[in-house]
């Protein structure tokens, strides 16, 4: 929206630019309506979790989720988070990524995910970018074992483009077994 102001002392209009809506409150409000849409009561700390791992594209832990919601609520506790964070989780809002350290993503795509070895990163790996892939081989796992395999992750392991233009050259992590 675009408003023209009168400054005082000034002898011309100013022309200012002021958003319809902060990203904040837009995120505040699609929050508060997914937890709506599945039936949650809207408690404040669950609408700053779920306000948290979906502005985060980290996969944060339950514990950063923590830290990122003090900031708004200092006495909020880390078993608040944990409970809100498993309760979002079966309700679909959000996907819980296992591992040593348990990691939450709010993309709810078909996707998976690469895990820098050298600074811990994980990022995101569009679903299409392995079809037909992936496809193939789930249908080879099936096949081999007999399995009906419901749903399936890839999981890939190494340098971002970040260390890597750093130099950070050997993997302080070692991937899961």
């Amino acid at each position: 929206m675009v408003h023209w102001a009168k400054h005082p002392g000034r002898q011309r209009s100013v022309k200012t630019l002021i958003p319809d809506k902060s990203l904040a409150a837009r995120r505040r409000d699609g929050a508060s309506a997914a937890l709506r849409g599945v039936g949650l009561r809207l408690t404040g700390p669950r609408r700053l979790v779920l306000e948290v791992v979906r502005g985060s594209d980290a996969h944060p832990t339950a514990e950063a989720v923590h830290q990122m919601v003090r900031c708004r609520l200092p006495r909020v506790s880390l078993g608040t988070v944990y409970r809100n964070l498993r309760l979002l989780v079966a309700q679909g809002l959000v996907k819980e990524l296992p591992g040593p350290h348990t990691r939450f993503d709010c993309n709810l795509s078909e996707h998976h995910h690469f895990t820098c070895l050298a600074c811990g990163r994980i990022a995101d790996v569009a679903g299409p970018l392995t079809e037909p892939h992936s496809r193939a081989l789930v249908s080879r796992v099936a096949s081999s074992g007999g399995f009906s395999v419901t749903h399936h992750r890839i999981e890939f392991y190494g340098r971002c483009a970040t260390c890597r233009r750093k130099g950070r050259g050997r993997a302080v992590r070692r991937p899961p077994p």
